[in-house]
């Protein structure tokens, strides 16, 4: 694989508010991440001549990244839609990278926005969460009971226990708590957690992340036109994909997922190791999630996440903190999408508030989840 680590930037940034927006529509909250990040560029939607976004939860909308580029006054050379789950928001930063190497384009905005929490009023725009013909007449058709299975796991070959998945979710809580744009900011403790109802057997209601409203955006471009933008480039020094499996049926294995293959060949790009590492914002849309991926991506030994995660490792001032914003658990679900903004936000420096800025942050790593526990994307983010 070429080494294309170095060479990239991201060099815009935008988040829209998240939680409950009943006054917005899908459309409106990708074209609010899109104005956002270009804001923040310092450019129109001309300078743009890539555009790349999620697809929507149903069929109703071909081609959407080229109605959506044109609907933000973008017209692009180069665009499409992705569908990896959770780790879309990795891969088009991925593909962002790809396309303007290969000469396709020059900078790309990569949108990515869902509207899961109130209900989308836009026509033909229902909700579909899959067409699983081989595990839906068991009653597993929804992605607690996949990740429910991986955790059930997890306790049976490594010892893990819920109130070690809770330490997790206390954490993230406790970064969403200093973030202005977190949807639940109420501190938690670990019998808040184990005393939240039973969700699917052993994941609680608080080791599962939210629904949401809302979205994120960013520019890439290569470092060398970064220059002309305003703000400090983020640099793309890595990044790697792994899918394992499909369908649970076919996994070879619920503890060690797509992350182990993804997060190496990120290293490998990079020149780096997980010590080099100064945070990680990794998808947890379980805890279980998080706690395999920290695993998976050698912060620790597999099976040693139980006791990693204790002891304020995963704090702001810890050996590696995680999820800095809140996560997926008490940010906002946009699929990993804010994961990514936070990580290039920490890196510019003065861009959070201050309790929630990790010290001195050269270099993190950023994680993308999808399907069922079937898709990974990586990608390793560094000043430049």
């Amino acid at each position: 694989m070429a080494n294309l680590g170095g060479k990239y930037a991201i060099v815009g940034v935008g988040e829209t508010l998240v939680g409950k927006r009943p006054e917005a529509t899908t459309h409106s909250l990708h074209l609010e991440a899109i104005r956002e990040c270009l804001d923040d560029a310092g450019v129109r939607g001309d300078a743009v001549d890539g555009f790349l976004t999620n697809q929507p939860l149903n069929d109703a909308h071909r081609s959407y990244a080229v109605r959506l580029a044109h609907m933000a006054g973008i017209t692009p050379v180069y665009a499409t839609d992705l569908a990896l789950g959770g780790a879309t928001p990795i891969a088009m930063v991925q593909h962002a990278v790809m396309a303007i190497d290969s000469g396709m384009c020059n900078t790309v905005l990569c949108v990515h926005a869902r509207k899961r929490s109130t209900g989308d009023s836009t026509p033909g725009y229902p909700i579909r969460r899959g067409d699983e013909h081989w595990e839906r007449p068991w009653g597993h058709f929804a992605a607690a009971a996949g990740h429910a299975l991986a955790a059930q796991r997890h306790m049976y070959e490594f010892g893990t226990r819920s109130e070690d998945l809770a330490e997790i979710a206390v954490s993230t809580r406790r970064h969403a708590s200093l973030n202005a744009n977190a949807t639940m900011k109420k501190p938690i403790t670990i019998e808040d957690h184990q005393q939240s109802r039973m969700i699917v057997d052993p994941l609680h209601l608080l080791d599962c992340s939210l629904e949401s409203d809302g979205g994120g955006a960013v520019l890439v471009t290569s470092l060398e036109r970064a220059k002309d933008f305003p703000k400090p480039p983020v640099v793309i020094l890595g990044m790697g994909q792994h899918h394992p499996h499909f369908s649970l049926l076919d996994a070879p294995t619920l503890t060690t997922l797509g992350g182990r293959k993804s997060s190496r060949m990120a290293y490998d790009m990079a020149g780096l190791e997980p010590r080099d590492m100064d945070f990680a914002e990794l998808y947890d849309c379980f805890t279980i999630t998080a706690m395999i991926t920290l695993e998976d991506y050698g912060f620790c030994e597999k099976g040693e996440g139980k006791d990693f995660v204790k002891d304020g490792r995963i704090g702001i001032n810890g050996e590696i903190p995680l999820n800095t914003h809140g996560g997926l658990l008490s940010q906002a679900h946009l699929e990993g999408m804010l994961h990514l903004t936070e990580g290039a936000r920490q890196l510019r420096g003065n861009e959070v508030e201050p309790e929630r800025q990790v010290p001195d942050a050269k270099v993190g790593i950023i994680s993308g989840h999808g399907g069922s526990l079937a898709m990974h994307a990586t990608l390793i983010l560094g000043t430049a």
